[in-house]
């Protein structure tokens, strides 16, 4: 790959960078996309793409693949570059410019950066009785739900992911148990409620220790507090656990940071010069990790990275509708 030049390189190919680079387009400036991941849309593309999204404005209900599909369209009116299963190693600061290196060895020299990387990398958390069943009927991710048409399902988990899952397994599956390990849930009270309500049965206070089959899962032994273990006919089951997050080399660059986030002032600077940062990744007082408060720090940094890149020109350019 020839190294490139371009006014704003933006750090993460998930809703907020899509977004960042359709408005970065909009303020004129040319963009390159790079991501660690070999497809956009990040953490949706990569995690739920069928779960339906309700926290974005304008739409009571969207699905992943849909959302990401819509702002991939968007953004290609600024006709950006995108370098995909890449990973940003280096940044080097120069008097008009900051030069971040790839790990291909493509060195991208642009006037403003923007990393919206979301969590950064992400692994699962491992389920201590699954090892080696990954594949084999155990999975930590839900990309398509037409595989567990008419089994009985095991979601472990007591999140968002968890309980979204279970919501949306639980029409199509033959059945759907939930496990989790305290009588406590971290998940949206509402979704709660209905996985509560509906035919999902919720097991808590309760650990998986054990996966048995063939060659495919067969059986999912569960230990409840106090009581015998129970063994659930299975032929799937899902480790909604959670993750570990890893900004990698991003932690190196003299970011300022704050439990793994990128610490931003009201107009989504970082503490280095020319580098600004929006999305999940941010960190300031009263921080709201929702996509649609992503999109919003999305233009406040490429305006005020439009000022860095163009000391004349205004933070508000004006709407972006027509008339």
């Amino acid at each position: 790959m020839d190294d490139l030049t371009t006014d704003l390189l933006i750090i993460g190919a998930g809703p907020t960078g899509l977004f960042s680079a359709y408005y970065a387009g909009f303020r004129g400036m040319s963009v390159v996309v790079v991501d660690s991941l070999p497809e956009l849309g990040g953490q949706i593309t990569a995690m739920y793409p069928e779960k339906a999204i309700h926290d974005v404005a304008g739409f009571p209900s969207v699905k992943g693949r849909d959302l990401v599909a819509g702002l991939v369209e968007q953004a290609a009116t600024a006709h950006p570059t995108y370098l995909l299963d890449r990973t940003a190693t280096t940044l080097e600061h120069r008097d008009d410019d900051v030069v971040v290196t790839l790990d291909d060895d493509t060195r991208v020299t642009a006037g403003a950066v923007l990393i919206t990387s979301g969590i950064g990398k992400f692994s699962p958390r491992p389920l201590p009785a699954g090892d080696g069943w990954v594949g084999r009927g155990m999975e930590f991710f839900v990309p398509s739900f037409a595989p567990y048409a008419g089994k009985d399902v095991v979601v472990v988990g007591g999140g968002d992911s968890a309980f979204d899952w279970a919501q949306h397994l639980e029409p199509l599956a033959a059945s759907v148990t939930l496990v989790h390990r305290r009588d406590a849930f971290r998940a949206h009270e509402r979704t709660v409620a209905e996985v509560t309500a509906s035919s999902v049965e919720i097991i808590t206070n309760a650990q998986v220790t054990a996966l048995r089959g063939e060659s495919h899962l067969e059986e999912v032994e569960v230990s409840v507090d106090g009581e015998e273990p129970r063994v659930l006919e299975a032929q799937a089951l899902v480790a909604a656990l959670g993750f570990i997050a890893d900004l990698g080399a991003i932690q190196r660059w003299g970011l300022e940071t704050h439990k793994r986030h990128v610490v931003v002032d009201s107009a989504m600077r970082t503490n280095l010069p020319r580098v600004f940062a929006a999305g999940d990744i941010t960190d300031y007082p009263g921080k709201v990790r929702l996509i649609a408060v992503g999109f919003g720090e999305a233009a406040t940094a490429v305006n005020n990275a439009a000022v860095a890149l163009d000391p004349t020109a205004h933070v508000f350019p004006g709407h972006s509708s027509e008339g």
